[in-house]
């Protein structure tokens, strides 16, 4: 009893073997805003990452691992590049837990005597990643709204910071990224950086070498090529006037139910169809033949029009829609029923986009209503980005899993590390096409929801937790009489940029 007294609780030594090493425990949240970008989906196979590390600089992380086949302990060491890239710099296995912990503290200790503070892999002057997003010396009245405030507000500063992590690993193959972000398509550009985050996240290997369509990637057997698209506004479409008060324009239930069945379907249709009938098509690319393509669409059409415009896509796409009523016992009876064409300001196309001639090409559409900045903003809260005095609100439904339900199920919370998670490919939907040449292996996008066409009904499996649509509230707390400073802000998940 004495001895064990003299030695401590597990915890406390610990604690002691941090203050010796001058280390610290980071969350799993902030080692994957550093980490993510680096780790090559082989490394799940291998190992279960148990523990996580930093020196109090941030330039060595540490992990703590458990091989999945040997049931043994090892570790990893990752450092700053050239490039301020985390990677490998330190290895070993074959441990029981506590001598792999004792020896990644080991190798924390003699990284930081060393004083070495960059860790070249000697490939930093061929590789072609990194990009500097932020750094500009445009006009203000050059910029664009959205990148003026992403840039230049405080609210934002956990979006900058973890954006800026994991753009030390982009691969800007147009070379025109940086100055489209700043300017004219930060809509288009932010959409990518999303898709990025949560190709990554689902455990594909993410390639960009070609130039189209945006992404290839692979789960180390089968190959899928996804082209980015978002819709856009029209300047035929009547500008949302904000209220007063500077929050948002939202539109009424009888606003929404209207353009669901004539504006939403035809902006979608706009731009699906133009990706269909590109000159050079997509799936005639030698890289692309054989393979299935994915067009991952993101709506911008206007302020706010992502948390609403979903069900529209679904009925564009199948050329279906469905009515529901209670029967006499009280069980939900769904009627699917036919869509022939759509029309708006005496604009009529046909419905049914994965019955056009060509899409059959296309295996499957990508939506989800979460590709905004208001995303970076939350996971980079959740990492421990921004400052003490920042908090964030997020409400918005989420699916109810209960076959007798009609409507989703409300939710709120506050963006706080250790009460809540959040997953870039949350709300992630894919819809499959029935006739495609190539489909999809749903496997190889785990965890999101996926949606068929089967027996002249949309066919649907959805992850525990699968948000429609959120609202974000984006806060500073400060004592100063300013209500620039004391910005309440409402700021929808699926924001349009020209919000703020």
């Amino acid at each position: 009893m004495g001895e064990a007294k003299r030695r401590g609780t597990k915890a406390e030594r610990v604690v002691a073997l941090l203050d010796e090493s001058g280390v610290v425990q980071i969350t799993a949240e902030r080692y994957n805003a550093f980490v993510a970008w680096t780790r090559s989906p082989i490394a799940d196979a291998v190992g279960i990452e148990l523990e996580f590390f930093a020196d109090r600089a941030e330039r060595l992380i540490g992990v703590l691992i458990k091989d999945r086949y040997d049931r043994d302990f090892g570790f990893v060491m990752l450092g700053r590049d050239a490039k301020g890239r985390f990677r490998c710099i330190d290895v070993n296995c074959s441990m029981t837990k506590t001598n792999a912990r004792h020896a990644l503290f080991a190798s924390f200790k003699k990284l930081i005597a060393s004083g070495e503070t960059e860790f070249c892999q000697g490939d930093e002057k061929t590789d072609k990643a990194g990009v500097d997003l932020f750094s500009t010396k445009l006009p203000v009245d050059q910029q664009h709204p959205a990148f003026h405030m992403l840039g230049s507000r405080v609210h934002w500063v956990p979006a900058r910071a973890i954006m800026s992590e994991m753009m030390r690993h982009y691969v800007d193959v147009d070379g025109n990224f940086v100055e489209q972000f700043q300017t004219t398509a930060f809509d288009s550009r932010i959409w990518e950086l999303y898709l990025y985050a949560a190709l990554l996240e689902l455990g594909l290997f993410v390639n960009k070498e070609h130039e189209a369509p945006d992404f290839e990637v692979s789960d180390g057997r089968d190959k899928v090529f996804i082209e980015a698209v978002i819709v856009g506004p029209s300047p035929n479409d009547p500008q949302l006037e904000s209220p007063k008060n500077g929050m948002p324009r939202m539109r009424t239930p009888e606003e929404i139910r209207e353009l669901l069945k004539t504006r939403a379907p035809i902006r979608f249709g706009s731009a699906l169809y133009s990706k269909l009938n590109r000159k050079t098509k997509y799936w005639d690319l030698e890289h692309v033949k054989g393979h299935p393509l994915v067009f991952a669409v993101a709506d911008f059409h206007e302020d706010q029009s992502m948390t609403w415009t979903s069900p529209a896509l679904l009925e564009y796409l199948y050329g279906v829609t469905h009515e529901f009523i209670f029967d006499d016992s009280g069980q939900l009876i769904i009627t699917p029923l036919k869509i022939e064409t759509h029309e708006y300001q005496g604009k009529v196309i046909p419905s049914g986009y994965f019955l056009q001639p060509g899409a059959e090409n296309v295996s499957a559409v990508l939506f989800s209503s979460s590709g905004t900045i208001s995303k970076f903003n939350r996971m980079g809260k959740l990492a421990g980005f921004g400052f003490p005095n920042q908090r964030i609100f997020r409400s918005g439904v989420k699916h109810r899993h209960d076959p007798n339900a009609a409507m989703p199920a409300p939710f709120f919370h506050e963006v706080k590390q250790g009460t809540v998670t959040e997953t870039w490919a949350e709300g992630l939907s894919m819809f499959h096409n029935p006739n495609a040449k190539h489909p999809v292996d749903p496997d190889m996008f785990p965890g999101i929801a996926h949606h068929w066409f089967l027996d002249g009904q949309v066919k649907s499996w959805l992850p525990k937790f699968h948000v429609y649509n959120s609202f974000t509230l984006n806060m500073m707390i400060t004592d100063k009489d300013d209500p620039g400073d004391e910005l309440a802000f409402l700021d929808a998940t699926a924001e349009n940029s020209k919000q703020e």
